[in-house]
């Protein structure tokens, strides 16, 4: 069982490092790119790195099922995987149709794509595999109530709102070059342990695989950034975090791993959506555009003594500590 993930974390890693160059290009000729504004001077670059890691994980995956399949004795939820892999290619599609649409919008003054109602909705369809299989298990943990059986509550009701929900959070907390792939790094690999240790492997394969095609990719996302992540892999690290919660059983890990989006949705909250992540770059330092916080990284920025590469990495840091949390609480 762990010979045939890290088999498949080892093929995703060098799939998804060996097709992000030709993404690169692809996008720069079909004329996918924005601005780098946290750079001096400002520079375009492509988005829509989530078809990169999506093809890695995509082959990471069958590379797993094939294995179970052909060469273990007990190959487990197999369906439940390709269930999950059907729902993540989905999510990841809009995704990337939400960064073929992605303009400066001069009244908003802010990068723009899907309108806000379209993207939950154009989401929505990609919880019917998951439904169909019946994938995850109807009795849940309630704090102060114990074990919960929600039956055909939980495939109609819980799987639609976690994939949308999970989806739109993680597509919150992004705007510098690394954030959001280093944070998933960390994320991934934990929930993929936790599942791995909680004796699902079907989960722990996800995530694990998920992982390894994340840390190929951020070779080029990290500062400065060669290609950006788009809302292709933010959608697709969303679906991640759901999936895995709901295969894996894993749910109360995944909210944990999830605090930081949380806050990041308060904040964003704060100021009606409307607040952009991204600031503007002083001397190599980021500041904020806004006096108040409506971010996370507006924590750092306010102050004015970090560059990016370093409110990247706190950043990181903050969502280890949650990481290593689910272990714990």
């Amino acid at each position: 069982m762990i010979l045939s993930i890290i088999i498949s974390i080892i093929v995703s890693f060098i799939a998804t490092f060996l097709i992000v160059p030709k993404t690169i290009g692809y996008l720069r000729r079909i004329g996918i790119v924005v601005k780098d504004v946290h750079k001096s001077p400002v520079n375009k670059i492509p988005i829509s790195g989530g078809l990169a890691v999506m093809s890695g994980l995509f082959l990471g995956l069958m590379t797993y099922i094939f294995i179970q399949t052909f060469f273990s004795a007990n190959p487990g939820q197999l369906i439940w995987l390709l269930a999950a892999m059907t729902s993540i290619l989905i999510i990841t599609l809009v995704g990337f149709v939400d960064d073929l649409l992605v303009r400066f919008d001069k009244k908003e003054q802010m990068y723009l794509g899907l309108k806000r109602w379209q993207k939950p909705l154009l989401v929505l369809p990609a919880a019917i595999p998951l439904i169909a299989v019946k994938a995850g298990v109807s009795e849940i943990f309630v704090p102060l109530i114990g074990v919960v059986n929600l039956a055909y509550l939980y495939p109609l009701i819980l799987v639609p709102i976690g994939l949308v929900g999970a989806a739109n959070m993680v597509n919150l907390l992004e705007g510098l070059n690394g954030l959001g792939t280093g944070m998933g790094i960390i994320y991934t690999f934990s929930l993929g342990i936790f599942a791995y240790v909680n004796k699902v492997p079907e989960a722990a394969a996800l995530s694990l695989i998920t992982c390894g095609a994340l840390i190929a990719f951020f070779w080029f996302n990290k500062v400065p950034a060669r290609i950006l992540p788009g809302d292709s892999l933010t959608y697709l690290l969303g679906a991640v975090i759901a999936c895995v919660a709901i295969i894996g059983n894993v749910e109360k890990a995944a909210l944990i791993i999830s605090i930081p989006f949380f806050i990041e949705f308060f904040l964003k909250l704060r100021g009606r959506f409307k607040k952009e992540t991204i600031g503007y770059v002083k001397k190599d330092k980021l500041y904020s555009k806004y006096k108040k916080v409506y971010s996370i990284p507006h924590i750092f920025m306010r102050t004015g003594k970090f560059t990016e590469k370093q409110i990247v990495w706190y950043i990181i840091l903050i969502e280890s500590v949650f990481a290593l949390a689910i272990w714990f609480i």
